[in-house]
């Protein structure tokens, strides 16, 4: 991975060698301007893409769990590999019954990572936990492998007074200063230039860690994504660009995204070294994250991760996908080739898992959600009066008389609310 990524730094030469421009060129003149670095020629050609060799997509097991090249093996111990698989069925056995709860009308809103979770655990498995993660919002994999429980993901969806954001995010907004993740919001790519500057931040103190931001393909045709990348690469911020590229960015397929050669193809733009890899293999996953890691915090660079995955479920408990795609394409992506059934297939074939442990684990990991998810309902509601709580460091006078509005009001008219539901007001 490393010399893919060395490699990647002279697309320039490759073009030009690619395109025949090399021969042609006037050697004895170089070309002048700032800000290139190649030759001048005495033919006219322009660079079409349809003519440039595509990013290859690097995987090590095949669609049936088979390693391709031994040499790619990560090599994990027993242990460790059924901790990893365990933590990406959990998440799928999580993402059902929220999303069934969602259409119960028991939570507002939901999203699940069918179809995404090697993405997920196989990168969060080969960063360090001082590696600071800015998330998008299907990231529900990394925080439980860095120590997110079910019940702690439960209490932020029903916006409970046990939940770290003190229920003032909408579902799936975790946030969690013990596993060092920022927390999730909305607006699609904000998170990117945030994860940039702090990697610059990172520069100046501990040049032994990384930021990590997490996007789509969809918010990379946000101009967040744009210039965070050029002020990475201008300011060599060390910072991997995990982009999850899962076909659909809501409603909108990759072929309406964009023209180019997906998001990799994007950094070699930006002076950036880039991979792309098979996202639904989670052994690709780590190997490519782990080198990128490497190449990131060993010199104090940015590196751009493409991730080829599909998203299986809806975008969104807003979302119906078969409005603008078909059942049998989704069927496929959920039979036959899932991250969890290749990863599966490869414990089962050395002998580490099988079907009676399969059982147990699902029932019991089933039995662990469905009691939290209990627990978290019957859970109080936060005060109301939180809702102006950390956001001023001292509380405007407007505030607080807003404040003051709303004490008086739920004292004359509380009869009305279910504050029943909520912590005491104080």
């Amino acid at each position: 991975m490393i010399q893919v990524a060395r490699k990647v730094k002279n697309f320039g030469a490759f073009y030009q060698r690619a395109l025949g421009f090399h021969h042609d060129s006037v050697r004895d003149e170089p070309a002048p301007y700032p800000g290139v670095k190649t030759e001048f020629t005495k033919e006219m050609r322009f660079i079409l893409p349809e003519e440039v060799p595509t990013i290859p997509i690097y995987r090590v097991l095949n669609s049936q769990g088979k390693v391709i090249n031994p040499d790619h093996d990560p090599g994990f111990e027993k242990e460790d590999l059924v901790e990893m698989y365990k933590v990406m069925v959990k998440t799928s056995i999580m993402d059902r019954i929220l999303y069934q709860s969602q259409r119960q009308g028991r939570i507002s809103f939901y999203m699940t990572n069918f179809g995404e979770e090697a993405t997920q655990i196989g990168s969060a498995r080969a960063l360090k936990f001082k590696d600071v993660v800015f998330p998008q919002y299907r990231e529900a994999g990394v925080f439980l492998w860095r120590g997110y429980t079910p019940l702690e993901c439960m209490h932020q969806c029903f916006g409970t007074s046990k939940d770290f954001g003190k229920g003032k995010q909408m579902p799936v907004h975790y946030t969690g200063a013990k596993v060092n993740i920022q927390a999730v919001s909305s607006p699609l790519g904000t998170q990117i230039p945030q994860a940039a500057g702090y990697a610059y931040a990172l520069k100046q103190r501990d040049r032994d860690a990384c930021a990590v931001c997490y996007f789509g393909e969809g918010a990379a045709s946000e101009g967040d994504c744009h210039s965070a990348m050029n002020m990475a690469a201008t300011l060599d911020c060390p910072i991997m660009f995990f982009c999850r590229n899962n076909g659909y960015a809501i409603s909108t397929a990759t072929k309406d995204q964009y023209r180019g050669d997906g998001i990799a193809s994007r950094g070699i733009g930006y002076g950036i070294p880039a991979i792309r890899f098979d996202g639904n293999d989670l052994f690709a996953v780590y190997n490519a994250t782990k080198a990128a890691r490497k190449l990131c915090v060993e010199e104090q660079r940015p590196v751009v991760l493409e991730a080829m995955t599909y998203r299986v479920g809806h975008h969104s408990t807003s979302d119906d996908s078969t409005a603008y795609r078909s059942v049998d394409e989704v069927k496929h992506w959920d039979t036959v080739d899932t991250p969890i059934n290749r990863i599966r297939n490869y414990l089962t074939g050395r002998a580490w898992w099988d079907e009676t442990q399969e059982k147990e684990f699902r029932s019991n990991a089933r039995g662990e959600i469905l009691r939290g998810f209990k627990e978290a309902e019957n859970t109080k509601l936060p005060n109301p009066l939180l809702i102006f709580d950390e956001v001023w460091d001292e509380l405007p006078v407007q505030l607080q008389a807003q404040k003051d509005e709303l004490i008086k009001h739920c004292m004359k008219y509380g009869e009305n609310y279910p504050l029943q539901n909520h912590e005491e007001m104080k």
